[in-house]
């Protein structure tokens, strides 16, 4: 996507000349790069968290201490997802994703250079501000690549990222910790992220399904007439046939029931995933009694549970779809009824106490969350013109991610202010069960996307 010359620019190489082209074998080299980088971003969350027991003996911090550092991650994370989606219409998401990656490289080297709470805080404070646009603009350059019709599996293979990002990480970043000290681990999210983003800097390309109408030239090959239809597909789903609507009022887009809904299953997928990111290691060592090998271990089971639902619900709502089901019923129902399922799950989990009760509802309060995570973002492109689609992405990750930037710190204080620390505990399960309980029965009541693209007067084939 070329980048308007009245409006800043990334500091990275031109997309190289002679677009690639929109065939399939293309688009799922693009996922599975996309998924690499969703590992690579997940593990860097989850890094702090299997790292905290350690971390807080060496540096000798205290548990609010630890909360506020895990809860400063989140003090950008939303601020520049809504900037980065604003501009997302203007630069090339090829020159986003590369330059997020290397602040993440970057991000990681203050702790290791010197370790305290403010070289900490500050590492996770810029890892922050670097992550919080990557859900939204990684999802948006997926999108590029695929019709609308086709977006259910692409989408949950890009969040099952995160799932694989916690399910490879947990054993090889415990692993780095208890052999080789927690800065180990550091650095090595730190090559990892350098990495990735000298690959994708040399193979990203964006999709002939842009939001400005390009289309990638059919190549000369065996792949000619597999291009040309795909690009074909692409004219048909992003309505090259068809007037090109203006741009709606964000505020109208934003307002209605599918968006706010598709936020209320984000934001309480994002209190839980917090909570469990920041809390969980700890939880299950100090109330479990779990070893660092084992925890690790039972943070892998809770990702192979999301990752196996992430592969499972999505593919089967596309089939809902194409057998004539409604977006509700195939994308808006299951994500209300998946935090609410989680919901149960955490309530009961300070009630079964020690044993394999008590883990299995910890894997489903924290597994099964994962779904909605993917289907908000579908639900949401369905009522927002594709040229408005990145910086609406930016404004729901914004929102549904500001549970990161409390739920660490409030933890923290909810563990040191309670009679016992299995009380804390306790409290913060409820808290969480409560919240996330009130957003799935929103979401369930309010994501309605055929009602809310007619009210705003899309036409079908952009309506997504």
């Amino acid at each position: 996507m070329a980048v308007h010359p009245s409006e800043p620019s990334l500091a990275v190489p031109a997309d190289p000349p002679g677009p690639p082209g929109g065939t399939p074998r293309r688009a799922w080299l693009i996922t599975a790069l996309i998924v690499v980088f969703m590992v690579i971003n997940h593990a860097d969350k989850a890094v702090l968290g299997l790292a905290a027991v350690p971390l807080m003996a060496e540096l000798d911090i205290g548990r609010s201490t630890y909360g506020l550092v895990a809860g400063s991650f989140y003090l950008l994370f939303s601020l520049s997802g809504l900037v980065v989606g604003f501009f997302s219409a203007r630069i090339s998401t090829r020159g986003i994703l590369f330059t997020l990656t290397m602040l993440w490289a970057v991000a990681q080297l203050p702790v290791l250079l010197v370790a305290a709470v403010p070289t900490l805080v500050a590492g996770r404070v810029l890892l922050g501000a670097a992550e919080g646009p990557a859900a939204a603009m990684s999802m948006h350059a997926l999108y590029k690549w695929f019709p609308a019709d086709r977006r259910g599996l692409p989408s949950a293979l890009h969040i099952s990222g995160a799932a694989l990002g916690t399910l490879l990480a947990a054993p090889f970043l415990t692993w780095l910790i208890s052999d080789f000290g927690w800065r180990a681990a550091f650095g090595a999210l730190a090559v990892l992220s350098l990495g990735w983003g000298l690959v994708w800097l040399r193979t990203g390309h964006e999709g002939p399904f842009g939001e400005d109408g390009r289309r990638a030239a059919a190549g000369a090959g065996t792949e000619r007439a597999g291009r040309k239809r795909w690009t074909r597909r692409a004219r048909q789903s992003d309505g090259a046939a068809l007037p090109h609507p203006k741009a709606l009022p964000y505020r109208k887009v934003l307002l209605t029931g599918t968006v706010l809904g598709g936020i209320c299953s984000a934001f309480a997928a994002q209190w839980a995933l917090a909570l469990a990111s920041a809390w969980l290691p700890a939880y299950l060592r100090t109330q479990a009694g779990m070893g660092a090998a084992h925890v690790g271990l039972m943070v892998s089971g809770i990702s192979a549970l999301s990752f196996v639902l992430l592969l499972t619900v999505s593919p089967f709502t596309d089939r809902l779809k194409t057998r004539g089901a409604s977006s509700r019923a195939a994308s808006g129902v299951p994500q209300g009824v998946a935090v609410l399922v989680a919901a149960c799950a955490l309530a009961a989990v300070p009630f079964a106490g020690p044993g394999p009760a008590q883990l299995v509802l910890l894997a489903v309060g924290f597994g099964c969350h994962a779904v909605a995570l993917p289907l908000h973002y579908v639900t949401t492109a369905e009522v927002v013109p594709a040229r408005q689609r990145g910086a609406v992405f930016g404004i729901v990750a914004a929102t549904g991610t500001l549970p990161g930037l409390i739920v660490p710190y409030l933890t923290g204080r909810l563990l040191d202010g309670a009679a016992s620390e299995s009380a804390g505990y306790t409290q913060a399960f409820l808290l969480t069960a409560a919240v996330m309980a009130a957003c799935g029965a929103l979401a369930l009541a309010t994501i309605r996307p055929e009602r809310d693209a007619a009210r705003l007067e899309l036409p079908g084939a952009l309506a997504r």
